[in-house]
């Protein structure tokens, strides 16, 4: 019996038993299409994470007043209560850091903006006019303000796209003028939309003012909080880090024994955690659905079994008229293979179906995997030679006697 004859022999002994077939092949399709809705799950949250870190800048570094732990108490990055980053020490690291493109100061102020009659609470930033070239954000409408700006502490602004619609609704924001604390600010730019991050915060329902400014005429108070510092290159990040460490360690007189009293991070860490953290929850998530695989093996090789109990006459008449063991054989293996791939096949369909339907219905961001794709054929054919071999071979080893005279 050629193979082309085997197949057809399988695949009429699966249609008289449709219903039986159909729910052998459940387990399969539920694995599947579970494995492909959960690594698209995984790897939509990867992507959406790794877009928020991009669109933050890979190349960043955050230079912060204030050590992480000092003397075993533990201190906020940022602290007000330090005063150990200045504005001297950021053109110390300009100068000096070769590895180091664009840096910015930032301090911030909750503020509240008046226009006419309106109003609105926000986050006022004063940062440097570097600030669009390091944060990779641009301005929509108008301009962000200038180096001259800075040095003069003009009373200029910039706003997010959600303080422009609350301020200016229905009109051009750009030349108007709004209050910062009862002090007139002129409108020089709208910034482009970011939408919210991660945690749901709306990214746009912010201002911008030249830190001068705000250091002077809205906090009297020159600290600073935080800069932002882009390298020249992702690379390069590793090497600035450990640059403007020794640079700051040596501006602020601390010995080898002593602790920084600022900190740098990376954000490259930052995006590689997030890589690796994500990376083992869409594993995770593959792994507890893969069970249902397993399980739907597990059924293939239960009904197999139960098929060989059912044919042995059936399979004692073919050996009693010539056919060879290993046709017998074949025959059963294949019928495993068939349930095993029919089923992955209608839960690929059904997995992609889902993985569409998922943000639709909840809103998490999916990613559909090709690799979860192929993968899933591959691991269907392995579940119905794996759970078919055993029957196959049961049936295969049957003596024809003994099997024709069974009832």
């Amino acid at each position: 019996m050629n193979l082309i004859m085997i197949i057809r022999v399988a695949f009429r002994a699966l249609v008289r038993n449709k219903l039986r077939a159909a729910l052998t092949m459940l387990g399969i399709i539920i694995g599947v299409s579970a494995v492909i809705a959960m690594v698209s799950i995984g790897q939509g949250a990867q992507a959406s994470v790794q877009a928020q870190i991009e669109s933050i800048g890979t190349n960043l570094l955050f230079v912060s007043a204030g050590a992480q732990n000092v003397g075993g108490v533990r201190s906020g990055t940022g602290d007000s209560g330090t005063n150990t980053l200045t504005v001297e020490d950021l053109e110390a690291i300009r100068r000096e850091v070769p590895s180091v493109a664009m840096l910015t100061p930032t301090v911030n102020a909750r503020s509240q903006l008046v226009s006419g009659n309106m109003n609105w609470n926000t986050s006022l930033q004063g940062v440097s006019e570097e600030y669009p070239g390091v944060r990779k954000w641009t301005v929509q409408n108008g301009d962000f303000f200038t180096e001259a700006d800075v040095r003069t502490a003009g009373r200029v602004i910039v706003i997010g796209q959600t303080i422009a619609e609350s301020l200016f609704p229905g009109m051009d924001p750009v030349g108007q003028t709004l209050r910062v604390t009862n002090l007139p600010f002129r409108v020089v730019g709208v910034m482009t939309r970011k939408g919210q991050d991660q945690q749901g915060r709306d990214q746009d329902d912010v201002a911008f003012a030249p830190y001068t400014t705000v250091q002077k005429k809205i906090l009297g108070s020159p600290r600073l909080q935080v800069a932002y510092v882009s390298a020249i290159s992702q690379d390069a990040t590793y090497t600035a880090q450990q640059q403007i460490t020794d640079l700051l360690r040596q501006r602020h007189n601390l010995t080898a024994n002593e602790a920084n009293d600022f900190t740098v991070r990376n954000m490259t860490d930052i995006a590689e955690a997030a890589t690796e953290t994500n990376n083992t929850m869409t594993i995770l998530l593959a792994c507890i659905a893969s069970v249902s695989l397993l399980v739907g093996g597990i059924g293939i090789m239960n009904i197999m079994l139960v098929s060989v109990t059912e044919r042995t006459r059936e399979i004692g008449i073919r050996m009693a008229i010539g056919a060879r063991s290993s046709a017998v054989r074949s025959q059963f293996l294949i019928e495993s293979i068939v349930l095993s791939l029919t089923g992955g096949f209608i839960g690929i369909v059904l997995g992609i179906i889902l993985s569409l339907a998922i943000p639709r219905l909840l809103g998490w961001p999916t990613l559909i995997s090709t690799l979860a794709i192929f993968g899933s054929v591959i691991f269907s054919v392995a579940v119905g030679v794996f759970f078919g071999y055993y029957p196959a071979r049961k049936a295969a080893a049957l003596d024809p006697i003994e099997a024709l005279r069974y009832e």
